[in-house]
């Protein structure tokens, strides 16, 4: 299933202009970040170069004229961004949910700088509510080093939550998560207080549970809690 997709159309390899565009964008960002502006993250934490950090502050000052929706004079960071996409390559990334798991697809063909100026001048085309969300994703994502995948997920959104279900519906996936019956209305701090208990009863290798997996599924549970204490504030 397709969760997002991003086409950045730039300046051929060995070109001697330097020019960056957008193509077609399905960029969900509500809830904020949503799956748009976790592509976006993932494209920038994917691209960024160590050996360009001297371009590094440049590139944390262009987030945020973005995110406060300034006018951006051109060229920035040696490339010129445009709307004409004539004679420029495309590269084309997605988010693809399969099953409950998240897979990223990076199909790049321009050089890395042009993948990271597209994903930051696609944040501008998303709503003003959830842009500055997105923002604090890209400059996140600027200094991750680790590999793409579960972990740059959690690390992206500021939770542990990593799969489909829990992205898209985090609530509902709480609410399984803590044993509430299908349907369940907003649940009191009590209640979820001792759900969680009770969970962390089954789940606990002191209390029976295996051991095998135990860090996750605890970690899981404390997630869960946060999202539906959270509600009430």
């Amino acid at each position: 299933m397709l969760l997002a997709e991003l086409e950045v159309w730039h300046s051929r390899p060995f070109t001697p202009t330097r020019r960056v565009s957008l193509g077609h964008l399905v960029l969900p960002s509500d809830p904020a970040p949503g799956f748009g502006g976790l592509l976006l993250g993932a494209v920038v934490a994917a691209h960024m170069d160590p050996a360009d950090d001297d371009l590094w502050p440049d590139i944390h000052r262009l987030i945020d004229q973005v995110d406060r929706g300034d006018n951006v004079v051109q060229p920035r960071l040696r490339h010129r961004f445009q709307v004409d996409r004539l004679g420029l390559a495309r590269s084309t990334h997605r988010l693809i949910g399969e099953g409950e798991d998240l897979k990223f697809e990076f199909d790049s063909h321009g050089n890395k700088l042009q993948q990271v100026l597209g994903a930051i001048y696609a944040a501008e085309r998303l709503e003003e509510s959830s842009r500055h969300l997105v923002a604090e994703v890209l400059h996140t994502a600027m200094r991750w080093t680790g590999p793409i995948g579960p972990d740059l997920v959690a690390r992206l959104v500021g939770s542990r939550a990593k799969s489909f279900k829990s992205l898209a519906d985090p609530r509902a996936w709480a609410l399984d998560l803590l044993g509430f019956p299908e349907g369940s209305k907003k649940p009191s701090k009590r209640d979820v207080t001792v759900r969680f208990r009770e969970q962390l009863m089954v789940v606990h290798p002191d209390h029976g549970g295996s051991e095998v997996g135990a860090s996750g599924a605890i970690g899981d549970l404390g997630e869960a809690r946060r999202i539906l204490l959270a509600w009430h504030e």
